[in-house]
């Protein structure tokens, strides 16, 4: 955790330095714009990391105002950034090939202020249109087949997943609400949260007592879950605990066999190494004692290492956590990083889907995609009517 804290917050301070000098050589010198815009600067920078000190102490709307002005200023580096390197760019091309109008060349101090207005309008602009497009949540619909497989009293369930919802001063009653409504209009018989459910801190949580609408989702065979990296960075074991005390089944290197035989497989978020210091079990261990003639779906956050799932009578594995990269262009490293940052695929009769999610870390906007909730049909090739040898396994 100390060194994730350090490298993060190195690279934060590096970053916002190189976009304040940009901006500072971008006014002129004797100027009150050089006063108003190191005192923003500061606050846009900082208001994140105040806003949740705020927090920890005592919650209030200047203290979700910083969160939430910290948050879109996550967005606003991204896009920054980009849009000084642009400039520079083509300050480079000029340089070798001139092209600039002489208006330019004659008024580099309007210039300079012009192309500040102009990017950070821009990203404004950039940023409205992801908070709208974070909004409009999409069901995802996939057809899973497992030959040779059995059920009982049904050939298909219906399941529905939502991974990385983020619960917190972000996402908070009004979105959890309209997500629970529209996982409840889908008539699951399962559903299936793949980690990252809680936004770090389990406080704005409780305060907000989004448990209880957690509580309102429908679902015959259960609710359960898995933890992901974010549970572990604001503390897994009361984040769990409260999950779990509002009707939802956390699956911590467990299984458990339901009623129509289907086996539910919940592996611990790998990051509890560095979080906690436990290393999750095997695979191989968590897959012992689970009848393989029924199907079996694995819930795995973190879409890393895929084969191993596979040649283990895994019929399903769903993941979240790359958000796809959540805004463009950040999907091409996600790509590049994971070997599915978002879809399905399948490997030697394994299928595997790693989803977007449905809500957001850090500025509450989406430019690379749209989120998503999936209706999963599971289909049986034929259906038995005898009970499961065993309710639950892996200690449940």
């Amino acid at each position: 955790m100390v060194v994730f804290f350090a490298v993060f917050f190195t690279l934060y301070g590096l970053l916002n330095f190189c976009l304040f000098i940009s901006g500072w050589n971008a006014l002129p010198v004797i100027s009150s714009l050089r006063t108003v815009y190191t005192a923003v600067f500061l606050l846009c920078s900082l208001s994140f990391f105040l806003g949740r000190t705020l927090e920890r102490r005592q919650a209030s709307r200047f203290s979700v105002f910083l969160v939430h002005t910290g948050s879109y200023w996550f967005g606003a580096m991204l896009y920054l950034l980009l849009g000084v390197a642009a400039i520079d760019l083509l300050r480079l091309v000029n340089a070798v090939v001139p092209f600039f109008p002489d208006a330019v060349m004659r008024h580099p101090g309007e210039a300079g202020v012009a192309a500040l207005a102009t990017v950070t309008g821009a990203t404004a602009v950039v940023l409205a249109a992801g908070h709208l497009n974070a909004l409009r949540v999409r069901v995802r619909e996939l057809d899973v087949r497992v030959p040779g497989k059995k059920l009982l009293g049904a050939e298909t369930i219906r399941i529905v997943a939502a991974s990385d919802i983020h619960l917190g001063t972000i996402i908070g009653a009004e979105r959890l609400r309209a997500l629970v409504d529209r996982m409840n209009a889908l008539r699951p018989d399962l559903v299936l949260l793949p980690g990252d459910i809680v936004d770090e801190d389990i406080a704005p949580v409780i305060r907000g007592n989004l448990g209880e609408t957690l509580r309102a989702i429908r679902a015959p065979l259960g609710v359960f879950a898995v933890t992901g990296n974010h549970e572990f960075i604001g503390g897994a074991g009361p984040a769990c605990d409260y999950l779990s005390a509002h009707g939802i089944t956390m699956l911590r290197d467990a299984a458990v066999r339901l009623a129509s035989g289907l086996t539910i497989v919940g592996r611990e978020d790998r990051s509890s190494a560095g979080f906690a210091g436990t290393k999750r079990k095997a695979l191989e261990a968590l897959m012992e004692g689970v009848d393989t003639s029924f199907p079996v779906v694995l819930m795995d956050h973190q879409p890393f290492g895929l084969r191993e799932a596979v040649g283990k009578g895994i019929d399903l594995q769903l993941s979240g956590h790359t958000h796809h990269g959540q805004l463009w262009p950040l999907n091409f490293i996600t790509r590049k990083v994971y070997e599915v940052s978002w879809g399905e695929k399948e490997i030697d009769g394994t299928r595997f889907y790693v989803s977007c999610g449905v809500g957001t870390w850090g500025p509450p906007a989406r430019t690379g995609n749209r989120p998503e909730i999936l209706l999963i049909r599971l289909h049986a090739t034929r259906e038995v009517s005898s009970p499961p040898r065993e309710a639950r396994t892996g200690g449940l």
